[in-house]
Formats: C-alpha cells, sequence, structure tokens
C-alpha cells in the first residue's frame, strides 16, 4: 500500500523536492543567474504532472470536458481583474480537482492561468501562476479521496491557506526578478507588502466555497457520472 501510495503522488513529491533545491539555490547563488535557474526549476517541476497526463489514456469527450473546465476557470477570473486579488478561479479549480482528481487538478489550473493571461496579459509571471494553480488543484484532488474533504468549513480552511501559499510563491518571483539588492530583509519585506492582497485572495476563496461549494460540485459530478468521465481507475 505504500509503494502505490508514492506512485500515486511520484509527481507531487518530485515536484517538491525540485522547489526545494531552487529555494536552496537562491540561498547559495550570489550571481545573476539565480532567476534563469529558478524558472528552469520550476518548469521542471510541472513536467512531471503533465507527463502523466500525457501518458494516461483519455477520450476525447473527457479532454473536452477538462478543456471546457479550464475555460471556465480562466474567464471567470477576467471580471474581476479590477478587484486585486479576488480569484474565483482558485475556487473553480478546487472543486473541480474535488470531484476529478489531482492530474485533472493540475491540468485544470494551470490551463487556466495561461489562458485568462491571454487576456490580462502574459509575461514572466506565467509560468509561476501556473504551477500555483496546478499545485493547488494537485493538493485539492488529493485531499478529494477522504470524506472530510467534503466538509465546507474545512475547505474554507484549505481554500485560506492556499490564498496565502499562492501569494507567497508568487512573492518568490517578485523578488528573484525585481528586488535589488536580494538579501534576507528585502526578501521578507517584499513579502510582507503582499499580506493585504494575499488575505484578499484567502478571503475571497472562502466567500465563493462557503457559498457555491455544494451546487458546482453536484453538477460537476454529476456530468461525470453521467457520462463515466475521468475514472480514478482510468487516471490512476
Amino acid at each position: 500500500m505504500k509503494l502505490k501510495s508514492i506512485q500515486a503522488h511520484g509527481g507531487l513529491i518530485l515536484a517538491i523536492i525540485i522547489m526545494v533545491v531552487a529555494l536552496a539555490s537562491i540561498l547559495v547563488f550570489k550571481g545573476d543567474h539565480y532567476l534563469a535557474f529558478s524558472f528552469a526549476c520550476l518548469i521542471a517541476s510541472m513536467l512531471p504532472f503533465y507527463w502523466d497526463f500525457e501518458v494516461n489514456q483519455l477520450r476525447a469527450r473527457e479532454i473536452v470536458f477538462l478543456a471546457v473546465l479550464a475555460t471556465v476557470a480562466a474567464v471567470a477570473r477576467v471580471p474581476f481583474a479590477p478587484l486585486p486579488s479576488v480569484q474565483p478561479t482558485s475556487f473553480i479549480i478546487i472543486v473541480s480537482a474535488l470531484a476529478l482528481g489531482k492530474d485533472s487538478g493540475f491540468i485544470i489550473g494551470s490551463t487556466a492561468a495561461i489562458v485568462s493571461n491571454l487576456f490580462l496579459g502574459q509575461g514572466p509571471w506565467t509560468p509561476w501562476q501556473m504551477f500555483c494553480w496546478g499545485m493547488m488543484g494537485v493538493t485539492a484532488g488529493i485531499i478529494g479521496k477522504y470524506k472530510w474533504s467534503q466538509n465546507v468549513k474545512v475547505l474554507c480552511v484549505f481554500g485560506f491557506a492556499w490564498g496565502f501559499i499562492f501569494g507567497w510563491i508568487m512573492d518568490l518571483w517578485y523578488a528573484l526578478a525585481y528586488v535589488q539588492p536580494l538579501n534576507m530583509k528585502t526578501f521578507i519585506a517584499a513579502f510582507v507588502a503582499s499580506a493585504y492582497f494575499d488575505l484578499a485572495h484567502a478571503l475571497s476563496n472562502v466567500f465563493f466555497i462557503a457559498l457555491f461549494y455544494k451546487s458546482w460540485y453536484r453538477i460537476i459530478m454529476r456530468f461525470k457520472q453521467k457520462y463515466g468521465l475521468l475514472d480514478e481507475a482510468e487516471i490512476k
């Protein structure tokens, strides 16, 4: 059972290891290449999930279903763009992953980031957003296997925590790209400066989960069960 569990979460474990190596390298790199190195590690950490998705034998209607959810998550971000860090996209990714699993959650999350940025602007922040929302989907898919994950209060805590985790990862990109000189003091200052926006993201996650989780989850599960989509046995 332990071997199966390790295999099931192999992509997540590898992604975490790569990101830890990247963070450790930031502390020892003193030259001008730590930003490029962090991008390389970031992309490498996402490859296991895309590889898992590629080798799964998904039917056309399942791919279409994921594409529709990713599009809904992306488009939902656009009307809220004037409200800093209010992200219904995060809610849609979380509820989709809870219903469909971690692999689907990663694909929906990472795709929503790049599609929404077609409207809001692409840039060096895009891969970081892809990673953040992808990992949000992965973790939601993992806890979705347990009955306690259906408790709305638990999900509100989960969404609140991810509002800050998302912000902290994006703060890391900002610090690497723009903060000069980069030292512990300026590094912490960059994180503190974004606290308001992280809180807004966290509270918006709680708001959307508390109000809409049950109805959205029922709709997604209805489509999944009616058409036999994305069974855990099929997507590992």
